[in-house]
């Protein structure tokens, strides 16, 4: 494929509700998208880093700046590029996944709707539509958690997942258990705001039967989790862990989890995300797709990859509604818990020419 140019574009997408967790609150997202134009197609791309480097080392101006000052130049040499030959030109340069995942994206959706083939087909979907999860955010009181529980499982959604850090853990899963009841999916993500040394305490959350417990240690304390996995009952899922298939298959021969979250953006694209899959597969591991308030055109691809025959969990794949009014292509809605795998070419959408002019802040065309 011909790649003629590539077009940076950043998007501020106001969130219905502010989103809180143990590193901080949102009430929008500052969103960087990536347009591949080819000769036949063009593809998108969406860069999921945040707008501060407080969830990974990753954030939007730093993306762009890797983009405009080192990716790009070794994509666009004019010779011709498949999605697979993204990865190892982009190689010499260290880090930055989630910028050069959005590129690999832009790269394979522009393939995929050149050749007129699905990102579902085209990654190993089994599955129509997917179960759908909700992550609901740290909230100022129990009685505010309660009733937003109770409005998503009113929506349909099939597994709630609560964001805990220390001083908000054990108390709101209690209310909720207590409330809704043990045949709820339930789980919960720390997003590494605790340490070994915590270990008793998050036993206590061991009566209520929880599906998982979401990377509770720092990202690079592996061993750690080793250590903790030993001294709790709740199955511990690793995320901001795993970059990479190797460090899925070092995290479960080590026993450092017995789930594992793959976001695509974190470990370099949707080509390892399968792979990551695979290994998971492999070992008998369940896998589970992870969210990170995309636009539709982020969760067209997740909800693909969610369809593959592993992920036996349901995943953040949430309703565009969930947070965003309106969303940059048609909304993904639910029907009864579940998504619809796209099926059109490629990402399956496209963002509607006018929401997307509105919601713009910048953009940068680089040629060929």
């Amino acid at each position: 494929m011909k790649v003629t140019g590539v077009e940076l574009r950043r998007i501020a997408m106001p969130l219905v509700a502010p989103f809180r967790t143990s590193f901080g609150t949102e009430t929008a997202r500052d969103v960087l998208l990536v347009r591949v134009v080819a000769e036949d197609a063009e593809g998108w791309g969406e860069c999921v880093a945040m707008s501060a480097p407080l969830y990974s080392s990753e954030y939007v101006d730093g993306a762009v700046d890797v983009m405009r000052r080192y990716l790009l130049p070794r994509l666009l040499t004019g010779e011709p590029l498949a999605a697979h030959e993204v990865a190892p030109r982009l190689e010499p340069v260290k880090g930055h996944r989630m910028a050069k995942a959005a590129l690999e994206t832009g790269v394979l959706d522009a393939e995929l709707r050149g050749e007129g083939r699905s990102f579902g087909r085209e990654l190993g979907a089994v599955h129509d539509r997917v179960p759908c999860g909700v992550s609901v955010g740290i909230m100022d009181s129990v009685p505010e958690l309660l009733d937003a529980v109770d409005g998503y499982l009113a929506e349909g959604y099939l597994r709630i997942k609560l964001k805990i850090e220390p001083g908000w853990d054990v108390e709101p899963v209690r209310a909720v258990r207590e409330r809704f009841g043990d045949d709820v999916l339930l789980q919960v993500d720390a997003n590494t705001a605790y340490t070994l040394g915590d270990a008793p305490h998050l036993a206590r959350l061991d009566p209520f039967d929880l599906l998982l417990i979401e990377q509770p240690l720092d990202e690079e304390d592996l061993l750690g989790h080793v250590d903790l996995a030993r001294l709790i009952r709740t199955p511990v899922c690793l995320d901001e862990s795993i970059t990479s298939a190797r460090d899925a298959a070092a995290a479960i021969r080590l026993g450092a989890c017995r789930i594992v979250n793959v976001k695509p953006g974190r470990v370099g694209g949707y080509l390892e995300a399968r792979r990551i899959h695979d290994v998971c597969a492999a070992a008998g591991v369940p896998v589970w797709c992870g969210g990170m308030l995309e636009t539709g055109l982020g969760r067209a691809a997740n909800v693909a990859l969610a369809a593959l025959p592993g992920f036996t969990l349901p995943g953040d794949t949430s309703a565009s509604g969930r947070y965003f009014a309106t969303d940059i292509t048609e909304p993904f809605v639910l029907d009864q818990g579940h998504l619809a795998v796209p099926t059109g070419p490629g990402l399956g959408v496209t963002p509607d020419p006018d929401r997307l002019e509105a919601v713009t802040t910048w953009s940068e065309w680089f040629p060929g």
